[in-house]
């Protein structure tokens, strides 16, 4: 394990000379006076993919809400590109868990407004319409152009989320659970999409989960977050394989099981951790 991790530490080397993309600076965050997320720093580098992960509650959501600006922090300033976000929102696409498609279009012009929203108007009608078929194409929706959001099944609409995240071009994407709701297969194909554009296209991507497995095939760097509230940064992991990586021979590898345990350890440590202090404080009388 710890070649493993000395290895982490050699391809971090690689990066100190690539611009930052996103900086978060002391954030805090919270909701009807219950604090969510408590003195959040971070840093993400241009084309950088990184995982933001932990237990339910930790705030990982609500950190990625705050990295698009559609929500502001109690304390703290987040930069894009070297901006305040509270100047100006940062050019950028979103997959929600909640799909968040327009349910009066269709699935292909859900993706013809978000092309008309990047391109301008200057694509004909025709243009748009296989450009929005060719994103379709890509997560497997070639057969369903023509059907609405209550016509699909969950995993279709979060793939037509994900074509028009896709399809509005921005290089940087925020990514909410978006493969949760898929079958094993297409979840796959879709991991391989996303970390294509992200080594392709040098799009930076921050992306939520709970599966360790994806975090380590797609993650430069897993942000593992303790369990809240209020949620904190526990510790921030590089991940020690290059890419592209070969998912067969990385699953099958013993580096991987030692590298999946040692994540799956320090989430479970601050979970035990948390359970303890609930625990004192029943024993003291002080609980509810």
């Amino acid at each position: 394990m710890t070649k493993v991790l000395e290895r982490a530490s050699q391809l971090d080397v690689k990066k100190n000379n690539v611009q930052n993309k996103i900086e978060a600076k002391s954030i805090f965050f919270d909701y009807d006076g219950l604090e969510i997320l408590q003195d959040i720093n971070l840093t993400i580098k241009e084309g950088e993919f990184i995982v933001l992960m932990g237990p339910s509650g930790s705030g990982k959501s609500t950190l990625l809400r705050l990295l698009t600006g559609l929500t502001q922090p109690k304390e703290g300033e987040i930069f894009v590109n070297h901006q305040s976000i509270t100047q100006s929102l940062p050019d950028s696409s979103v997959v929600f868990q909640d799909y968040s498609l327009f349910p009066w279009l269709t699935a292909e012009e859900n993706i013809m407004l978000a092309l008309k929203q990047r391109l301008n108007k200057s694509k004909t009608k025709k243009e748009l319409e296989q450009l929005a078929h060719n994103y379709l194409e890509l997560v497997q929706l070639g057969h369903a152009f023509k059907k609405y959001p209550g016509e699909m099944s969950g995993g279709m609409r979060q793939r037509a989320a994900i074509a028009r995240a896709l399809s509005l071009g921005s290089d940087l994407m925020f990514m909410d659970e978006p493969f949760g709701a898929l079958d094993p297969v297409t979840r796959i194909r879709l991991q391989d999409l996303v970390l294509r554009v992200n080594q392709d296209q040098q799009r930076t991507i921050v992306f939520v989960t709970h599966d360790a497995e994806e975090a380590i095939f797609l993650a430069d760097r897993i942000v593992m977050f303790t369990p809240g509230p209020p949620g904190r940064i526990a510790e921030i992991i590089d991940v020690p394989f290059p890419k592209p990586r070969n998912r067969k021979k990385l699953i099958e590898s013993l580096e991987f099981i030692q590298f999946r345990n040692y994540i799956l350890g320090i989430m479970n440590k601050e979970i035990f951790e948390k359970l303890n202090q609930q625990n004192e404080l029943l024993l003291n009388g002080n609980g509810i």
